[in-house]
């Protein structure tokens, strides 16, 4: 029997070996260096560069002499250490390395690791959280011990990468196809053991009865081993109890939001060393929800502080910048460390300022009502002075460009005025320390170019940039639910505006989706085809016509996507000053790292949409040819 540790650290290094440099698992025991294992597989995709800056290693099973720096012979009294793709052999067992990208591989190294007699594998993994991620990590594990047997040992890195990512532990132990032991997926604890105590021979009886893979094992080329003169058991282990498989525990998509984007803020928080978050807040869902992950993160830090984690109560009270202090009630800390703020405009219903008073009120933010329409008029009243004329909005005559340049002025204004308060607000009440400015544009909005160009969508931060409407609005669900929050209700139940057009009798005559021409849902469903299936305008019009053929005809069909694809391409440009986001989607039109594409396209798609065209016109021929053979 063996009791297996699992540390949730990522422990790859960049080792330079014959002027090549090569991202490596360094391996060690007793201040001495086993093996250097370099990484065979590199991640090049998606959010990941790795061959920017590493060559991977292509000489399976094979090892070379590696000399080490003078700093560490000095350490480790060894002049060389094997470098290369190799096991290690104990009195007991034999271990094998993976590291990150190669489990996810069509051909990983398990799987002639384990043919080569290799009994426990380990990988030390630097895996984002992506909503509903955790399934298919889990499955990866299961199924390399299930296939082949083994002991297997995932440990994942956890925290802000310092970027848009964060990675999110859900660290575990499996063994022939079972799980022995499940970190948490999401904490505030910088570092978690765990401990299973298995059988190695479980591993061999279990290999024994599968005849396919014995076949396979007796033909596999060996790997070489690098003899360890230690033993992971021992006789007395024969009184350990072993442990029990566990059915996997997941978190709902909305318990996922409620977790990793509040620990992505309290990482940024802490490292940025200032003193909170600012937030305007509307009343509508997107910046409801992100004050609920504030409040959530609150939550985690009195609980956190609550079970004796000494680091997050230095880090808090460092935040507000007082030595005794000790958090234990959310909406106090909320109170200190969010500002919340409502801009009114002569736009603005009252029931969106009720909704957005009552939720701060709830949630315990320092909350703020200010109005800009003195602001706008003096923006506007420059362009009028200076050009002689005076834009209006569509219901007072005015033309498109000037309805829509009198929506941008209010939005610009008020992300100017988010900045000025986030400086200057803790220093109004004799605070010490500036705010980091949150934005509140969800995937959706964003993929869509729904959003004016450097106003309150532009911030420092955005915590639900890579998060669909739907699941937003089951987060917000989920809040009310969890959190007891009855403000969110309302919030839920009013339909989505910008409030930026003149109200009609003092009620909202402008919604989100009026002015886009298309559902949220839909949205998403364009989303997931333009980035995920890669997808242009005609493939996506070809994969929608099964999609919604019951419920749209193909010339409805057609005028979605030209109508989608249109403004997409117009809008691509805002994604070049879009808000650093929470990587929670798979079809996130994030232009700095994870949707590398042109930002200038031909917005009319005349080869494409002719296609489209000509497709839809032969269903429609095709359609009364039908109905005349049935005359």
């Amino acid at each position: 029997m063996w009791e297996c540790k699992c540390h949730r650290e990522r422990v790859t290094r960049p080792v330079m070996h014959r002027n090549v440099r090569y991202n490596c698992r360094v391996i060690f025991l007793n201040r001495r260096i086993l093996l250097i294992r370099p990484k065979m597989a590199l991640a090049n995709e998606g959010n990941y560069r790795e061959l920017r800056w590493f060559t991977p290693w292509s000489r399976s099973r094979q090892t070379e002499e590696y000399f080490l720096p003078r700093m560490l012979q000095d350490l480790t009294k060894q002049e060389t250490v094997p470098f290369g793709d190799a096991v290690l052999a104990t009195r007991d067992t034999c271990i094998g390395s993976e590291i990150c990208e190669e489990l996810w591989t069509p051909h990983s190294p398990h799987v002639d690791m384990g043919l080569d007699g290799v009994e426990i594998f380990t990988n030390a993994s630097g895996s984002h959280h992506v909503l509903r991620k955790a399934h298919a990590r889990v499955d990866l594990v299961t199924m390399a011990t299930t296939k082949n047997g083994g002991i297997y040992l995932l440990a994942n890195q956890k925290g802000c990468d310092g970027d848009r990512l964060y990675y999110d532990g859900c660290a575990m132990i499996a063994m022939n196809g079972h799980i022995f032991a499940q970190g948490s997926q999401f904490s505030l604890d910088d570092v978690e053991v765990l401990t299973a105590t298995l059988d190695l021979e479980d591993v061999r009886s279990y290999r024994a009865e599968i005849s396919s893979r014995n076949l396979a094992a007796s033909r596999v080329s060996p790997y070489p081993r690098v003899k360890v003169d230690f033993a992971l058991s021992c006789h007395k282990d024969l009184l350990e109890p072993l442990s029990e498989p566990l059915e996997w525990k997941y978190h709902r998509p909305a318990e996922e939001i409620s977790l990793g984007p509040a620990c992505w803020l309290w990482d940024f928080l802490r490292r940025s060393q200032q003193a909170g978050f600012f937030l305007p807040l509307s009343g509508g869902v997107d910046s409801a929800a992100t004050a609920c992950l504030v409040y959530s993160l609150c939550r985690q830090v009195c609980e956190a502080v609550k079970n004796g984690n000494q680091e997050v109560l230095a880090d808090v009270r460092t935040i507000v910048n007082q030595i005794s202090y000790t958090p234990q009630d959310p909406r106090e800390l909320c109170g200190r460390i969010l500002t919340t703020c409502y801009m009114a405009s002569e736009n603005s219903s009252r029931e969106t300022c009720n909704r957005a008073t009552e939720l701060a009120q709830q949630i315990g933010s320092h909350h703020i009502g200010l109005n800009i329409d003195p602001a706008v008029k003096a923006v506007v009243g420059i362009f009028s002075l200076v050009t002689g004329t005076s834009p209006l909005f569509a219901v007072q005559g005015g033309s498109s460009r000037e309805n829509l340049a009198l929506q941008n002025v209010q939005a610009r204004i008020r992300m100017v005025v988010a900045y000025l308060f986030a400086q200057l607000s803790l220093w109004s009440r004799g605070a010490r320390g500036g705010l980091l400015v949150l934005g509140s544009a969800n995937v959706d909005e964003s993929l869509l170019g729904y959003l004016t160009k450097y106003d309150c969508s532009s911030a420092d931060i955005n915590p639900i940039g890579g998060i669909s409407k739907s699941d937003l609005r089951a987060f917000v669900q989920f809040c009310i639910e969890r959190f007891q929050l009855p403000a969110l209700q309302s919030i839920l139940a009013a339909p989505a505006t910008a409030e930026l057009e003149p109200l009609t009798n003092g009620q909202v005559s402008q919604t989100d989706e009026e002015d886009m021409g298309m559902t949220y849902a839909e949205l998403s469903v364009y989303g997931r085809l333009r980035k995920v299936a890669k997808t242009g305008p005609y493939s996506m019009f070809c994969r929608l016509l099964t999609m919604w053929g019951h419920i749209c005809t193909p010339r409805q069909v057609a005028e979605k996507v030209k109508r989608f694809f249109s403004k997409y391409s117009a809008n691509r440009h805002k994604m070049t000053t879009l808000t650093p986001a929470y990587h929670a989607e798979s079809y996130s039109p994030d232009d700095n790292r994870f949707d590398l594409r042109p930002f200038l396209y031909h917005t009319g798609w005349p080869w494409q949409f002719r296609c489209i065209e000509n497709q839809v016109l032969q269903l429609e021929r095709r359609e009364a040819q039908d109905l005349d053979g049935v005359d």
